[in-house]
């Protein structure tokens, strides 16, 4: 399999998560979404990616597919173990609603196409932060109440930590006071301890500049 991806962008490295976690080896093909004006607008990439975004997984079979919520319930399914969702329907359901406040009510609000469309309104690089810092920090009040008090965000590693870590990261990378959120912080201590997040990790991919 082949993965288009991005070092820092959180939906690349929620997939390099779930792939790491499962033991699945994919030819990591990067995009860079700055140089020459962003290599996800030029025609070659578009005729993967239509939407013009990474990650995209072209699997062994030809066949393409995008956005990280649908390729990582393709990965859990293709390889059911070890699982990102438990047996219990409850903590599933948990699981998901964690992923889904992340990867749809976070994330998307600080995505670069949003920063770049609120800079091209006028907004300054104050307005821009200060936007940023409010839905990260909203956000995570919320998850900083749903998750348990011991070990990733529910106890065992699942789907709720392969989307945490990621906006975690970004958090930091946009300077988001942290020190409200102990059982966030906590489960980013864990997983950065952890062979799979460490291997999914920005700094550790290729495409990172030096």
């Amino acid at each position: 399999m082949d993965l288009y991806t991005y070092y820092r962008s959180t939906s690349s490295y929620r997939v390099r998560i779930a792939l790491a976690l499962k033991g699945l080896e994919v030819n990591a093909i990067p995009v860079n979404l700055i140089r020459d004006g962003g290599e996800h607008r030029k025609p070659d990439y578009l005729a993967i990616n239509p939407q013009g975004r990474v990650p995209a997984l072209r699997l062994d079979t030809g066949e393409v597919i995008i956005q990280s919520m649908a390729i990582i319930e393709y990965l859990e399914e293709r390889a059911s173990l070890p699982a990102l969702l438990p047996g219990d329907l409850i903590q599933r359901a948990r699981h998901r609603a964690v992923a889904a406040l992340i990867g749809c009510d976070i994330h998307p609000l600080h995505n670069v196409a949003v920063l770049n469309r609120l800079r091209g309104l006028g907004h300054d690089e104050g307005n821009v932060t200060a936007w940023i810092g409010h839905w990260i920090g909203e956000g995570f009040a919320a998850l900083e109440a749903m998750m348990g008090d011991e070990g990733f965000c529910f106890g065992e590693v699942g789907l709720a930590d392969v989307y945490l870590l990621p906006q975690l990261y970004a958090a930091r990378r946009f300077n988001v006071d942290l020190t409200a959120f102990p059982r966030i912080c906590r489960v980013e201590a864990l997983a950065l301890q952890h062979p799979a997040f460490q291997a999914a990790h920005p700094d550790a991919q290729s495409d990172k500049p030096e």
